[in-house]
Protein backbone atom coordinates (compact mmCIF):
# COMPACT_ATOMS: atom_id res chain seq x y z
CA UNK A 1 0.00 0.00 0.00
CA UNK A 2 1.56 3.35 -1.06
CA UNK A 3 1.42 6.58 0.95
CA UNK A 4 -1.33 8.15 -1.20
CA UNK A 5 -3.61 5.15 -0.69
CA UNK A 6 -2.97 5.18 3.05
CA UNK A 7 -3.66 8.92 3.19
CA UNK A 8 -6.92 8.48 1.28
CA UNK A 9 -8.10 5.75 3.66
CA UNK A 10 -7.21 7.85 6.71
CA UNK A 11 -9.06 10.85 5.27
CA UNK A 12 -12.14 8.77 4.52
CA UNK A 13 -12.28 7.17 7.98
CA UNK A 14 -11.62 10.48 9.76
CA UNK A 15 -14.28 12.30 7.77
CA UNK A 16 -16.86 9.58 8.38
CA UNK A 17 -16.16 9.59 12.13
CA UNK A 18 -16.62 13.36 12.12
CA UNK A 19 -19.82 13.07 10.10
CA UNK A 20 -21.18 10.46 12.53
CA UNK A 21 -20.48 12.76 15.49
CA UNK A 22 -22.16 15.63 13.65
CA UNK A 23 -25.25 13.47 13.04
CA UNK A 24 -25.45 12.56 16.74
CA UNK A 25 -25.12 16.16 17.84
CA UNK A 26 -27.51 17.56 15.23
CA UNK A 27 -29.82 14.65 14.32
CA UNK A 28 -31.53 15.31 11.02
CA UNK A 29 -31.97 13.52 7.68
CA UNK A 30 -29.74 16.24 6.23
CA UNK A 31 -26.88 15.34 8.57
CA UNK A 32 -26.92 11.70 7.51
CA UNK A 33 -23.24 10.64 7.65
CA UNK A 34 -23.22 9.21 4.14
CA UNK A 35 -24.37 12.59 2.76
CA UNK A 36 -22.15 14.92 4.76
CA UNK A 37 -19.15 12.58 4.53
CA UNK A 38 -19.49 12.26 0.75
CA UNK A 39 -19.60 16.03 0.28
CA UNK A 40 -16.65 16.58 2.63
CA UNK A 41 -14.49 13.86 1.05
CA UNK A 42 -15.09 15.19 -2.47
CA UNK A 43 -14.14 18.68 -1.30
CA UNK A 44 -10.98 17.47 0.47
CA UNK A 45 -9.82 15.30 -2.44
CA UNK A 46 -10.38 18.22 -4.81
CA UNK A 47 -8.32 20.55 -2.62
CA UNK A 48 -5.53 17.96 -2.41
CA UNK A 49 -5.74 17.33 -6.19
CA UNK A 50 -6.34 13.61 -5.69
CA UNK A 51 -8.27 12.38 -8.71
CA UNK A 52 -10.74 9.52 -8.80
CA UNK A 53 -8.31 7.03 -10.35
CA UNK A 54 -5.82 7.67 -7.56
CA UNK A 55 -8.55 7.32 -4.94
CA UNK A 56 -9.86 4.09 -6.50
CA UNK A 57 -7.12 1.96 -4.90
CA UNK A 58 -8.14 3.16 -1.42
CA UNK A 59 -11.77 2.67 -2.31
CA UNK A 60 -11.15 -0.93 -3.30
CA UNK A 61 -9.49 -1.64 0.06
CA UNK A 62 -12.46 -0.19 1.93
CA UNK A 63 -15.22 -1.71 -0.18
CA UNK A 64 -13.71 -5.14 0.45
CA UNK A 65 -15.23 -4.77 3.92
CA UNK A 66 -18.72 -4.42 2.42
CA UNK A 67 -19.00 -8.22 2.42
CA UNK A 68 -18.65 -8.66 6.19
CA UNK A 69 -20.74 -5.54 6.77
CA UNK A 70 -23.57 -6.93 4.63
CA UNK A 71 -23.45 -10.27 6.43
CA UNK A 72 -23.70 -8.37 9.73
CA UNK A 73 -27.15 -7.14 8.64
CA UNK A 74 -28.37 -10.67 9.34
CA UNK A 75 -28.08 -10.01 13.08
CA UNK A 76 -31.04 -7.58 13.39
CA UNK A 77 -33.01 -9.81 11.00
CA UNK A 78 -32.44 -12.80 13.26
CA UNK A 79 -33.34 -10.83 16.38
CA UNK A 80 -36.63 -9.71 14.79
CA UNK A 81 -37.45 -12.87 12.86
CA UNK A 82 -40.80 -13.31 14.62
CA UNK A 83 -42.37 -10.12 13.28
CA UNK A 84 -40.85 -10.75 9.84
CA UNK A 85 -42.40 -14.22 9.68
CA UNK A 86 -45.77 -12.91 10.86
CA UNK A 87 -45.95 -10.33 8.08
CA UNK A 88 -43.98 -12.12 5.39
CA UNK A 89 -46.84 -12.64 2.89
CA UNK A 90 -47.92 -9.00 2.63
CA UNK A 91 -44.23 -8.03 2.70
CA UNK A 92 -43.47 -10.18 -0.34
CA UNK A 93 -46.41 -8.65 -2.22
CA UNK A 94 -45.18 -5.18 -1.33
CA UNK A 95 -41.62 -6.02 -2.33
CA UNK A 96 -42.59 -7.41 -5.74
CA UNK A 97 -44.98 -4.57 -6.58
CA UNK A 98 -42.57 -1.96 -5.21
CA UNK A 99 -39.64 -3.32 -7.18
CA UNK A 100 -41.64 -3.44 -10.41
CA UNK A 101 -42.93 0.10 -9.81
CA UNK A 102 -39.40 1.36 -9.15
CA UNK A 103 -38.01 -0.17 -12.34
CA UNK A 104 -40.93 0.94 -14.50
CA UNK A 105 -41.09 4.51 -13.19
CA UNK A 106 -37.33 4.99 -13.64
CA UNK A 107 -37.37 3.78 -17.24
CA UNK A 108 -40.49 5.72 -18.20
CA UNK A 109 -39.20 8.93 -16.61
CA UNK A 110 -35.90 8.57 -18.46
CA UNK A 111 -37.79 8.02 -21.70
CA UNK A 112 -40.05 11.03 -21.00
CA UNK A 113 -36.96 13.20 -20.54
CA UNK A 114 -35.59 12.00 -23.87
CA UNK A 115 -32.56 10.26 -22.39
CA UNK A 116 -30.65 7.61 -24.33
CA UNK A 117 -31.48 3.91 -24.31
CA UNK A 118 -28.31 3.26 -22.32
CA UNK A 119 -29.35 5.64 -19.54
CA UNK A 120 -32.88 4.21 -19.55
CA UNK A 121 -31.49 0.72 -19.03
CA UNK A 122 -29.06 1.93 -16.39
CA UNK A 123 -31.72 3.79 -14.42
CA UNK A 124 -33.75 0.59 -14.11
CA UNK A 125 -31.30 -0.81 -11.57
CA UNK A 126 -30.80 2.29 -9.39
CA UNK A 127 -32.72 0.87 -6.42
CA UNK A 128 -30.67 -2.29 -5.80
CA UNK A 129 -27.31 -2.80 -4.16
CA UNK A 130 -24.25 -1.96 -6.30
CA UNK A 131 -22.90 -5.47 -7.12
CA UNK A 132 -26.33 -6.58 -8.37
CA UNK A 133 -26.92 -3.30 -10.22
CA UNK A 134 -23.65 -3.57 -12.13
CA UNK A 135 -24.38 -7.10 -13.37
CA UNK A 136 -28.08 -6.43 -14.06
CA UNK A 137 -27.32 -3.26 -16.02
CA UNK A 138 -24.93 -5.15 -18.29
CA UNK A 139 -27.63 -7.74 -19.04
CA UNK A 140 -30.05 -5.18 -20.47
CA UNK A 141 -27.58 -2.89 -22.24
CA UNK A 142 -26.90 -0.43 -19.44
CA UNK A 143 -23.62 1.13 -18.36
CA UNK A 144 -22.19 -0.63 -15.26
CA UNK A 145 -20.03 2.27 -13.96
CA UNK A 146 -22.94 4.67 -14.41
CA UNK A 147 -25.19 2.16 -12.67
CA UNK A 148 -22.94 2.32 -9.60
CA UNK A 149 -23.23 6.12 -9.61
CA UNK A 150 -27.04 5.91 -9.92
CA UNK A 151 -27.22 3.43 -7.05
CA UNK A 152 -25.19 5.65 -4.72
CA UNK A 153 -27.22 8.73 -5.68
CA UNK A 154 -30.52 6.91 -5.16
CA UNK A 155 -29.30 5.59 -1.82
CA UNK A 156 -28.29 9.03 -0.57
CA UNK A 157 -31.55 10.65 -1.65
CA UNK A 158 -33.48 7.75 -0.12
CA UNK A 159 -31.62 8.02 3.17
CA UNK A 160 -32.13 11.79 3.35
CA UNK A 161 -35.64 12.21 1.97
CA UNK A 162 -37.17 8.76 2.47
CA UNK A 163 -37.97 9.08 6.19
CA UNK A 164 -39.33 12.60 5.62
CA UNK A 165 -41.65 11.45 2.82
CA UNK A 166 -42.87 8.47 4.85
CA UNK A 167 -43.67 10.78 7.76
CA UNK A 168 -45.47 13.24 5.47
CA UNK A 169 -47.53 10.33 4.16
CA UNK A 170 -48.33 9.45 7.82
CA UNK A 171 -46.63 6.05 7.51
CA UNK A 172 -45.50 5.47 11.09
CA UNK A 173 -45.58 1.67 11.35
CA UNK A 174 -41.95 0.50 11.89
CA UNK A 175 -42.36 -2.52 9.60
CA UNK A 176 -43.80 -0.43 6.76
CA UNK A 177 -41.11 2.23 7.09
CA UNK A 178 -38.38 -0.40 7.00
CA UNK A 179 -39.71 -2.20 3.95
CA UNK A 180 -40.24 1.06 2.07
CA UNK A 181 -36.69 2.28 2.59
CA UNK A 182 -35.04 -1.10 2.02
CA UNK A 183 -36.87 -1.66 -1.27
CA UNK A 184 -35.69 1.55 -2.92
CA UNK A 185 -32.59 2.71 -1.02
CA UNK A 186 -30.61 -0.52 -0.38
CA UNK A 187 -27.71 -0.38 2.11
CA UNK A 188 -27.36 3.39 2.36
CA UNK A 189 -31.02 3.84 3.23
CA UNK A 190 -30.90 0.85 5.56
CA UNK A 191 -28.05 2.36 7.55
CA UNK A 192 -30.14 5.49 8.08
CA UNK A 193 -33.46 3.82 8.93
CA UNK A 194 -31.63 1.65 11.49
CA UNK A 195 -31.28 4.78 13.63
CA UNK A 196 -35.07 4.77 14.08
CA UNK A 197 -35.21 1.34 15.67
CA UNK A 198 -34.29 -2.36 15.40
CA UNK A 199 -37.48 -3.38 13.60
CA UNK A 200 -37.01 -0.78 10.88
CA UNK A 201 -33.42 -1.87 10.42
CA UNK A 202 -34.22 -5.58 10.33
CA UNK A 203 -37.06 -5.20 7.84
CA UNK A 204 -35.06 -2.83 5.65
CA UNK A 205 -32.20 -5.35 5.56
CA UNK A 206 -34.61 -8.06 4.47
CA UNK A 207 -36.21 -5.80 1.86
CA UNK A 208 -32.84 -4.85 0.43
CA UNK A 209 -31.90 -8.49 -0.10
CA UNK A 210 -35.27 -9.50 -1.53
CA UNK A 211 -35.36 -6.49 -3.87
CA UNK A 212 -31.97 -7.50 -5.28
CA UNK A 213 -33.17 -11.06 -5.87
CA UNK A 214 -36.46 -9.95 -7.44
CA UNK A 215 -34.68 -7.47 -9.71
CA UNK A 216 -32.19 -10.09 -10.85
CA UNK A 217 -35.00 -12.48 -11.77
CA UNK A 218 -37.57 -10.10 -13.25
CA UNK A 219 -35.52 -7.39 -14.94
CA UNK A 220 -34.36 -9.32 -18.06
CA UNK A 221 -37.99 -10.32 -18.72
CA UNK A 222 -39.66 -7.08 -17.65
CA UNK A 223 -37.42 -4.54 -19.36
CA UNK A 224 -38.37 -5.39 -22.99
CA UNK A 225 -42.08 -5.04 -22.11
CA UNK A 226 -41.74 -1.54 -20.62
CA UNK A 227 -39.70 -0.34 -23.59
CA UNK A 228 -42.67 0.81 -25.68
Amino acid sequence: MDSLTLLSIIITIAVYIGASKLAKRFPSPFTTPILTATIAIIAILSLLHINYNEYTVAKDWMTFLLGPATVALAVPMYNNQKIIKERLKPAVFGLVSGTIATITSAVWLSKLLGLSDTIQATSAVKAVTTPVAIEAAALIGGNPPLAAAFVITAGIFGAVLGPILLTLMKITDPFSRGIGIGTVSHGIGTSQIMTEGPVQGAVSSMAMGFAAIITSILLPWLYPFIQF
